[in-house]
């Protein structure tokens, strides 16, 4: 089992990123896939969750309207779109899998991607 995060880089606010994460080794039947960050100094937060058991999205507060995740089945492969970063966007993002359903508390991930640095700074 592997995700493969990829996608961070530097930017400026106001700029877009597209993250994604490559999986691999599993099903996506049963399986919720989502984006976990962590800023310095902070613990994990869920930022955007895809339920492919019960179809449901969720997006963190701080980042609706701005972040969308999505799809490609045939690739096997999750994309968070990140539109008009903010610097407190700046942090470790982090793909991951969590049974069934997309649970905001980190205890529930029972697998991690790597993490790939996003930096929003001018």
């Amino acid at each position: 089992v592997q995700l493969q995060a990829s996608g961070g880089g530097l930017v400026q606010p106001g700029g877009s990123l597209r993250l994604s994460c490559a999986t691999s080794g599993f099903t996506w039947d049963y399986y919720a896939i989502g984006w976990f960050r962590q800023a310095p100094g902070k613990g994990r937060e869920m930022v955007s969750c895809l339920g492919n058991v019960d179809g449901n999205t969720y997006y963190a507060d701080s980042v609706k309207g701005r972040f969308t995740i999505s799809r490609d089945s045939a690739k096997n492969t999750v994309y968070l779109q990140m539109n008009s970063l903010r610097p407190e966007d700046t942090a470790i993002y982090y793909c991951t899998r969590t049974p069934m359903s997309c649970l905001t508390d980190s205890v529930y991930v029972d697998v991690w991607g790597q993490g790939t640095q996003v930096t929003v700074s001018s």
